[in-house]
């Protein structure tokens, strides 16, 4: 039988996500698991789910701060917090930084499925873009599927390095990234400090999406790297 809809878990305890895992393929939906923050995020930005559900006490990150940057860069995608923090104040932070639905731990199953039924129905009313995967920082949108990368609303045309080169600083935003990482991640290399081919597409990525625009995006953490920020 065909998985009606696809749900993420991010929980570090595997005996609770093993047991919702069950769950939710008892009632056909499909699902994956990710047992730390920083995994968790990464595939809940570059994957397809529906749905994510997400414990707040993780290792790596947090899941207050995985549920902001999930909202950040997908501002459509459900997401429903499964935790023991049951005070007024944990729930008002949850949602604060855009969760969907709060649930405390334990809970019933039954109640879990019935919040996941009413979140992926919320999420579907109005949705004409479902299915579009659109990174954002700023007024800067990147669109993964159909590859068109605006600031401001004006159109940016970007070579394929350049616009993987921007699709990593967006899948990691406020994260100081070294050279030898990005040309590991987006020229497959290893590299020669020697060379200088990493500035060069920075540059390059620069002049089309800073120069012209009074908030630079792309900044330098001499001996570190570059980061993406605001500000």
């Amino acid at each position: 039988m065909k998985m009606e809809k696809t749900i993420l878990i991010i929980e570090d305890d595997l005996r609770i996500a093993q047991n919702i895992y069950r769950v939710l393929q008892s009632e056909n939906f499909d699902a994956e698991i990710a047992r730390d923050g920083l995994t968790g995020k990464k595939m809940a930005l570059e994957g397809r789910y529906d749905l994510i559900l997400l414990d707040i006490n993780l290792p790596g990150l947090n899941g207050f701060d995985v549920c902001r940057q999930i909202r950040a860069f997908k501002p459509l995608l459900p997401v429903i917090m499964l935790t023991a923090y049951g005070e007024v104040e944990d729930k008002v932070e949850g949602l604060g930084k855009g969760a969907t639905d709060y649930i405390v731990k334990p809970f019933d199953f039954r109640e879990l499925i019935a919040r996941i039924h009413a979140a992926l129905r919320l999420a579907g009313v109005g949705r004409s873009d479902a299915g579009k995967r659109v990174l954002t920082i700023a007024d800067l949108q990147l669109n993964v599927d159909t590859k068109v990368v605006t600031r401001a609303g004006k159109f940016i045309g970007l070579t394929a390095k350049e616009f993987a080169l921007l699709e990593y600083f967006l899948l990691n935003p406020g994260t100081v990234i070294s050279k030898m990482d990005l040309a590991k991640n987006i020229w497959h290399l290893n590299f020669d400090p020697g060379t200088n081919f990493v500035e060069v597409y920075i540059n390059y990525l620069r002049k089309k999406i800073d120069k012209d625009f009074e908030v630079k995006l792309i900044q330098t953490r001499p001996g570190l790297g570059y980061i993406l920020m605001e500000g």
